[in-house]
């Protein structure tokens, strides 16, 4: 009798413990918080850009003078982001001081400063941009024996600009410029010049 009384207070028990028979509803476990890994980051090349540059040229001439030596300047451009494809335009301006001298050693000019307006057009991989370019380019270059002289001419070239912050990007210039219409002293000189560059710009 005890065994059978003990049995049934042991069964009692759980039927009022168990909420679904005696009634209850069952309550929901605690949802786990969900964890997000972070977005990767989204670089939009749109918009105005200003900078500085540093850059190292090469000159050489039909008339036997050349010479190389440091450039350094400002740039500005405005580009447009197509998604996979970028189109810019804008502007450079570089002073230099490198002297054109003879075989002798003898400086006959020196070329004093380079300004580029063109075009780039290249290939956005997310914070990479690399790019071909091409446009406008004018010299001026101080004579030895007093006066200046300039030409018109164009250039062309590859670059690479890569976002180091949201808005800083560095970027690398590689360029081709070739002029052939001087006027005064240097009249029928042809020259070429050869420029590696490395930039710091701000995105606005």
């Amino acid at each position: 009798m005890r065994i059978l009384l003990a049995s049934s207070m042991v069964a009692a028990v759980g039927l009022a413990a168990s909420p679904v028979l005696a009634g209850g509803t069952v309550a929901a476990p605690p949802a786990e918080p969900m964890v997000f890994a972070p977005a990767t980051p989204l670089y939009d090349w749109t918009g105005f850009s200003g900078g500085v540059q540093l850059g190292y040229g090469d000159v050489d001439t039909n008339a036997g003078v050349d010479g190389e030596g440091a450039l350094y300047g400002l740039r500005a451009y405005y580009d447009y982001d197509y998604g996979t494809f970028i189109l810019g335009g804008g502007v450079q301006y570089d002073w230099a001081d490198i002297d054109l001298e003879t075989g002798a050693g003898v400086t006959a000019a020196t070329a004093e400063n380079v300004l580029r307006v063109g075009l780039r057009a290249g290939f956005d991989s997310g914070r990479n941009f690399y790019y071909a370019t091409g446009g406008y380019a004018e010299a001026d270059v101080d004579l030895a024996g007093g006066g200046s002289d300039d030409s018109d001419g164009y250039f062309v070239g590859l670059g690479y600009e890569v976002f180091l912050t949201d808005t800083v990007t560095a970027g690398a210039e590689l360029l081709y410029h070739e002029f052939d219409s001087f006027d005064g002293a240097l009249a029928g000189t042809d020259a070429d010049a050869t420029t590696a560059s490395l930039s710091i710009n701000y995105r606005f």
